[in-house]
């Protein structure tokens, strides 16, 4: 918990999720190998034990609890450090809180551990099963939706036997003077993308696009994604399950939104009596 606070600071007090979780990463120096664990879902398991760490902090009042994608410190969290004790303790206050209040009935779902990542019917990971279940001709055409729907004209999915790593292409239309010819990849992948496969893509979209993107239900090693931000080479952009999910929720394709309620413990920790 203590270095997401430390990360945040960095940012200049606000950070998304991804961009927390990588500096988080590079200043305590996980190894590659474990950043690209996943989780039965598909998310990086690393990623998921950030974000609930995250979650904690929210309890605590160090975070806001902003659902609209960028993590932010709160005056609080601003000036508070974390030791790993601090935060210990911290993650031991919030499990009695809520395994006391599930006792009670009245906070079934929330987690008791950290290690629970996302509940069977979670809409999120539904979802990923789902489009890993598409045919991979059925995941092309889909993606391509999701460029039309998200701004690109003129979306040709091109995919086949000869394709040569190329499955479709759009224009990405910046203003009435800019425009952007983009290519991209479809991978209905459980696993992840190597830093090869990028840059085989990147090989075969040099000199017929400005830019590439590889969507795929799977992740990227972290190879993958130095390879895509490369100096001096064409530019691709790396869309991993995690992001193609928010993408959808975004535009609120294939999905239906649902509203439900949650209690906020941390808003009533302050009148809760000394002894409970």
């Amino acid at each position: 918990m203590g270095p997401i606070l430390d990360a945040l600071r960095y940012l200049g007090g606000s950070g998304k999720p991804r961009e927390v979780s990588e500096l988080v990463a590079e200043r305590l120096s996980v190894p590659d190998k474990k950043q690209e664990e996943t989780l039965k879902s598909g998310q990086s398991r690393f990623h998921n034990q950030v974000a609930w760490a995250r979650q904690y902090l929210v309890w605590e009042g160090l975070l806001d609890s902003s659902t609209r994608g960028v993590w932010s410190l709160t005056e609080k969290g601003n000036e508070t450090k974390l030791s790993d004790e601090a935060g210990r303790q911290i993650f031991l206050k919030w499990v009695k809180i809520h395994s006391d209040a599930r006792k009670k009935g009245t906070d079934p779902d929330i987690p008791a551990a950290i290690e629970q990542s996302v509940d069977d019917d979670d809409h999120k990971q539904v979802l990923l099963e789902v489009l890993k279940g598409l045919t991979p001709e059925g995941f092309e055409r889909v993606c391509a939706r999701l460029l039309r729907e998200s701004g690109f004209e003129k979306v040709t999915v091109t995919g086949g036997p000869k394709d040569e790593g190329i499955d479709g292409i759009g224009i990405l239309q910046v203003n009435p003077f800019v425009s952007f010819k983009v290519l991209f990849q479809c991978k209905r992948y459980k696993g992840a993308v190597s830093r090869a496969q990028v840059g085989d893509f990147r090989n075969a979209m040099i000199g017929r696009a400005d830019k590439g993107i590889i969507m795929t239900t799977g992740t990227f090693t972290t190879d993958a994604r130095r390879e895509a931000d490369r100096d001096g080479a064409p530019p691709v952009e790396l869309v991993d399950g995690e992001k193609l999910v928010e993408m959808f929720e975004s535009i609120e394709l294939g999905l239906k939104p649902k509203r439900i309620y949650q209690v906020d413990h941390a808003f009533f920790a302050p009148y809760l009596a000394k002894n409970d």
